[in-house]
């Protein structure tokens, strides 16, 4: 039977990333996407220009609703935006012992612009990561979340914080190839790939999402990584420009 995936994350109207993305990574990979959403965007493939919020209350009452009919095998959490959504969030999770979760820390989108209110990081670090099987940051967030420029102090920062495995992905470097860099407690794993040309709408949230879904499959959170990497390296291999931004990466086979 698929795995049934509960996403809570934000809406991207443009379709390139938040739970458009998901949806579509979930289902090609052979899981089923039930969807909370947390915030509505005003964004395209170039640029984000705001957000807003859906009332807690109404996330709950869905949850709720959601709860009573369904069993979940793995929990995906990209846009959070408040600190309010994220202590919802958390004990909503709470609800959900034993079931893995794939946090992919959403601070500020891939094209620019902020997606988050200025306490977000602490509260993440506090209630969110504690609760996580993994999360997927990318440097600059990493760098906010822990508040270190190093990269090995963000690894062990956010180790800290409570969760056993953090990858922190190197999309943002100007290097020949990517370097995502995986820490748990036995130290720290680089993966690498070839560097494609272009900029892409939606690689994190792909790689969270493709994650998620391999741990409710019943993977290992390392084998889990490692194939959800190599479905994001395949998917921005086909990936196709929808408007006049960036890329937007082709998940479906």
């Amino acid at each position: 039977m698929k795995p049934n995936i509960l996403v809570i994350a934000g809406h991207d109207p443009s379709g390139g990333a938040g739970i458009h993305a998901d949806i579509e990574a979930i289902h090609s990979l052979g899981g089923f996407a039930a969807t909370l959403i947390t915030g509505l965007t005003i964004q395209n493939s170039q640029e984000v220009r705001g957000f807003e919020l859906v009332p807690v209350e109404l996330l709950l009452r869905q949850a709720d609703c959601l709860l009573d009919d369904m069993r979940f095998d793995a929990v995906k959490i990209g846009m959070t935006g408040s600190v309010e959504m994220i202590h919802a969030i958390a004990g909503l999770l709470d609800r959900l012992p034993g079931v893995p979760v794939v946090v992919d820390p959403v601070l500020v989108a891939e094209s620019g612009g902020a997606l988050s209110a200025g306490t977000v990081p602490e509260a993440m670090l506090r209630e969110l990561l504690p609760r996580a099987t993994i999360a997927t940051p990318n440097l600059p967030e990493a760098q906010r979340l822990a508040g270190s420029d190093d990269l090995d102090r963000c690894g062990e920062r956010l180790l800290a914080s409570g969760c056993p495995a953090v990858v922190i992905t190197g999309t943002h470097h100007d290097t020949t190839d990517v370097h995502n860099h995986l820490f748990t407690a036995t130290g720290r794993t680089t993966l690498s790939w070839p560097r494609l040309d272009g900029a892409y709408h939606g690689s994190g949230c792909t790689l969270a999402a493709a994650t998620a879904t391999l741990l409710g499959h019943g993977h290992s959170p390392a084998e889990a990584l490692a194939r959800a990497q190599d479905y994001v390296h395949q998917c921005l291999r086909r990936a196709w420009r929808a408007g006049k931004g960036q890329l937007i990466p082709n998940r479906l086979p």
